[in-house]
């Protein structure tokens, strides 16, 4: 997390220098001049997939040819259960020998919200008019295919009996093997991605098909997983929660009655000390236990559901709150899907969301009869409990792909609260890979996403540095900034620069070179600097026990706040990592 205090001139960038490319020069393109070009005939049509074809400019209300892609419903086993999918061939020459699945949250909720909002051909985003051509499709780099599993979730039927994530791996697994080969994409390079409970779904299945040794269905050669749940609750919420408040402190203006409360409550409650603790670079030991929680419980204690509080309280200022992506105010969008903030909504005059239209179904050759929704109002696990353990734990699956692959990328936004990007780092703080355990140094890398051109308007993106980074040991950890819980959705070319270096098109989310589908646009020649996500609140910086110094913004504290780091720094050394100290010192230097 960040400061609270004035940061304004230690990060904002300058405008860059570039060698020949001017942005306001650029003219809206149309679209046949960026796509990649069409293929004459395609190597996955045949007799036995042509009943999965879509008609590229059949889909309804999409004004558009999408191009080639293939859905329907593939058989798991004999048993008679199905997954639906969505699969998009590439064109891009550099896609011949891979193919990406991108799996949505939950759990149970579908992943053509991924194909539709976020990462597909084509897109209609919350409170657009309609579907637009995707600029940043991942398809323009590689294949992808879009799956709703577990059974029961979106078009796939079925009553679920999965009880843990390794019964959810084992019904994906033959899934997996019958699509490789319906489509003949044997001895692939496998890359697995999602978001949010994708945490668990992705590294359970990636470490799932690498235990296979069969590199002809299951050669798995890296993961992303976005905003993910990949720890406890008590770490991904409940402990940094405050601290969240106060980074985003013009969107949480909670008066002083409140924010007092919740402030003595994750001080007395361990919070603070958790937070600061674990997040040291290198990390001084094991995490301790979560504090604030029950006796013999994951959930919080009387006084210390801080996260309900603080999620309870902000409705009271903004009835459209949405904890997806803090920065959403009234009125709230309309949205294809029915779920544009923090709960399902369809305006009057909109009965159902788009995928649960017959015309849709049809071209689309879903089952007419089911009822879809974008996440399930039933249970994808029996009884509506997954047993199995985060996958982020010491001993557990994310730890383990990435050991075999080295190819592993957690990615944050900054607008998240329904997972909060200090609890994701804590959780990586604490797990051991590769022989040591987290990040020896803080992920203050600059992230930078390449200056681009825009074919829509509909789907334009940001560029310039956008969050920080750090790799170690086959591990990225980047936080984005103006990002929410959805990240292709939110920042779509932030995601589609970690795609790149997923794939290999890169060799670190700090190189200054353009996108490998638009080679010809020029980029800044100027250093980048660092990265612009510190990772702790000035809470932890400047909270003393005995009250030496207030956490506020006002001049008279900044200035108190520079004679104490000046006159007794072992005060905020008690309290905070030398890194934090510089940071902290520069910023008041800088104010």
């Amino acid at each position: 997390m960040s400061f609270s205090i004035s940061h304004k001139h230690a990060y904002i960038n300058h405008q860059p220098t570039f060698q020949k490319y001017d942005k306001r020069s650029v003219q809206p393109m149309r679209m046949e001049h960026f796509n990649l070009p069409r293929q004459a005939s395609s190597p996955y049509l045949n007799n036995m997939t042509a009943k999965y074809a879509v008609n590229g400019s059949g889909l309804p209300d999409v004004n558009f040819d999408i191009g080639e892609s293939y859905a329907g419903l593939l058989p798991i086993d004999e048993t008679g259960k199905e997954l639906f999918f969505w699969f998009v061939p590439s064109t891009n020459p550099n896609a011949t020998d891979e193919i990406t699945l991108w799996l949505n949250g939950g759990p149970g909720c579908s992943s053509l919200d991924g194909f539709f909002h976020e990462n597909g051909p084509a897109i209609w985003q919350p409170g657009t008019y309609l579907p637009v051509p995707n600029t940043y499709s991942w398809t323009n780099l590689t294949n992808v295919v879009w799956v709703e599993q577990p059974v029961g979730t979106g078009y796939s039927p079925g009553t679920a009996n999965a009880t843990n994530e390794v019964d959810v791996a084992n019904q994906f697994l033959p899934f997996w093997k019958n699509f490789m080969n319906l489509f003949q994409l044997q001895n692939r390079k496998v890359y697995v991605t999602g978001e949010s409970y994708a945490g668990q779904y992705v590294p359970y299945i990636a470490d799932a098909m690498l235990s296979q040794n069969d590199s002809t269905y299951f050669n798995v050669n890296g993961i992303i997983v976005y905003d993910p749940s990949i720890g406890y609750d008590g770490i991904t919420e409940q402990v940094p929660a405050y601290a969240f408040t106060q980074y985003h402190k013009q969107l949480f203006p909670f008066n002083d009655t409140f924010e007092a409360q919740i402030r003595n409550a994750s001080e007395a409650c361990g919070y603070d000390a958790f937070l600061n603790n674990g997040l040291q670079f290198p990390p001084p030991g094991p995490l301790p236990p979560v504090p604030g929680t029950r006796v013999g419980s994951n959930q919080p204690a009387s006084g210390c559901d801080i996260f309900d509080d603080i999620f309870s309280a902000i409705f009271e200022l903004n009835p459209c709150f949405d904890i997806y992506q803090v920065g959403q105010l009234c009125p709230i969008p309309w949205d294809v899907l029915g779920f544009p903030y923090s709960d399902f909504y369809l305006p009057v005059g909109f009965s159902q969301p788009y995928f649960n239209r017959t015309d849709v179904k049809q071209a689309i050759h879903a089952p007419i009869d089911t009822n879809w929704m974008i996440c399930t109002d039933g249970n994808v696990f029996v009884n509506g409990r997954d047993n199995s353990p985060p996958s982020g734990i010491n001993g557990g699956p994310l730890a383990r792909v990435t050991e075999k692959t080295n190819n592993t990328i957690v990615g944050h936004g900054m607008l998240d609260m329904v997972l909060i990007m200090n609890g994701s780092l804590l959780t990586l703080q604490n797990l051991t890979w590769n022989g040591a355990q987290g990040f020896s140094e803080p992920p203050t890398l600059p992230f930078y996403v390449p200056y681009h051109e825009d074919a829509v308007l509909g789907s334009a993106a940001g560029a310039g540095v956008y969050g920080s980074f750090r790799t170690e040991r086959g591990l990225t950890f980047v936080s984005i900034d103006l990002s929410g819980h959805e990240v292709p959705e939110f920042q779509p070319s932030s995601a589609y620069r970690h795609l790149e270096l997923l794939l290999g098109r890169i060799s670190s989310l700090d190189e200054v070179s353009p996108f490998s589908t638009q080679p010809d646009v020029a980029q800044p020649i100027d250093a980048l600097g660092n990265g612009t996500a510190p990772h702790l609140d000035s809470a932890y910086l400047l909270h003393l026990e005995n009250n030496k110094v207030a956490a506020t913004t006002s001049k008279s504290d900044l200035q108190y706040v520079r004679s104490t780091l000046v006159s007794d720094s072992s005060i905020v050394a008690e309290i905070a990592s030398p890194y934090d100290i510089q940071i902290a010192h520069s910023i008041v230097c800088d104010w």
